[in-house]
């Protein structure tokens, strides 16, 4: 995606309030919000953990609606690059005057061409028209706040992996060509250098637990089990799996196995509705080496 000019993309994305001139919000701040990752630097690529914080003003109002949490990720020039827009996990109907409201989430850095530093902008929106609320802090005259920062790196600082065997296609979402994955078969290979150090493998996925009752994923390297997980919802899940140094072995390049208890082809599932002739089993977004 192109980058585009912020004021333009939150304009028509997200907000009802015209034009790119700055001007004094004369309204009381409803909350003010901050932002914290758990990097101060990440490169292209790379899983961060967002930590999200807002604090009700002790006079604010009743939330009378579900507001939806703006969050903008901004060049050195204050172009839009992405976007984490997000409903917070307590709805905004329950939050109180006085009331810290603090959350989690996780997020891969997308593969977008820009190095350097990005500025995070935080706001409040009702999704239906676009209004935003007033919050506290540097105000872009748009109702985005700043909230922090965040230095971006190359792709280059990642462990390399390839997706070998096993897999369908890469696919991309039609309503953001941002969002890519890859669905295994009921066993897929994926192919990268021995870090020779301890490291976590994050596996980021979903599978069809509605059509395949009991489905199960594994992690493996040269035949040792490293992790298990029961797929119970059809939800996303981000798994984190320690691997000891020891476990990649002694070899150069290490084999990491993705492999399901039961593939379905949803052609030949009722259920699935669906002429799809492939064989699935898990449909994965990110699979990244995060060495310690």
């Amino acid at each position: 995606m192109k980058p585009l000019a912020a004021c333009v993309v939150v304009a028509l994305a997200v907000s009802a309030l015209a034009g790119c001139k700055k001007k004094e919000d004369t309204q009381p701040p409803v909350a003010t919000a901050t932002f914290s990752s758990s990097r101060a630097k990440a490169p292209l690529g790379s899983p961060l953990d967002l930590t999200y914080r807002f604090v009700v003003a002790a006079n604010a109002p009743a939330f009378d609606k579900e507001y939806r949490v703006l969050v903008h990720f901004l060049d050195s020039d204050d172009q839009l690059m992405w976007t984490d827009d997000h409903f917070p996990p307590t709805s905004t109907k329950e939050w109180k005057p006085g009331q810290h409201i603090e959350y989690s989430r996780t997020m891969f850095v997308p593969q977008y061409p820009y190095m350097g530093q990005a500025t995070i902008r935080v706001g409040l929106y009702d999704p239906e028209t676009g209004v935003r609320l007033p919050l506290g802090g540097e105000n872009d005259g748009q109702r985005a706040y700043k909230a922090g920062t965040l230095e971006l790196l190359p792709a280059s600082d990642n462990v390399f992996i390839q997706f070998k065997d096993g897999w369908q296609n890469a696919e991309v979402a039609a309503e953001n060509a941002q969002v890519e994955w890859q669905w295994t078969k009921k066993v897929a290979t994926l192919a990268l250098r021995n870090p020779r150090r301890d490291a976590t493998f994050f596996l980021h996925f979903d599978g069809r637990p509605d059509l395949v009752p009991g489905q199960t994923v594994s992690v493996s390297i040269g035949g040792q089990v490293l992790d298990t997980s029961a797929l119970t919802t059809n939800e996303e899940v981000i798994r984190r799996v320690p691997i000891a140094a020891t476990q990649f072995g002694d070899a150069e390049n290490v084999d990491l196995i993705i492999e399901v208890n039961q593939a379905f082809v949803p052609a030949q599932t009722p259920a699935a509705k669906s002429s799809d002739p492939r064989e699935l089993g898990i449909r994965v977004f990110h699979a990244f080496i995060e060495p310690k």
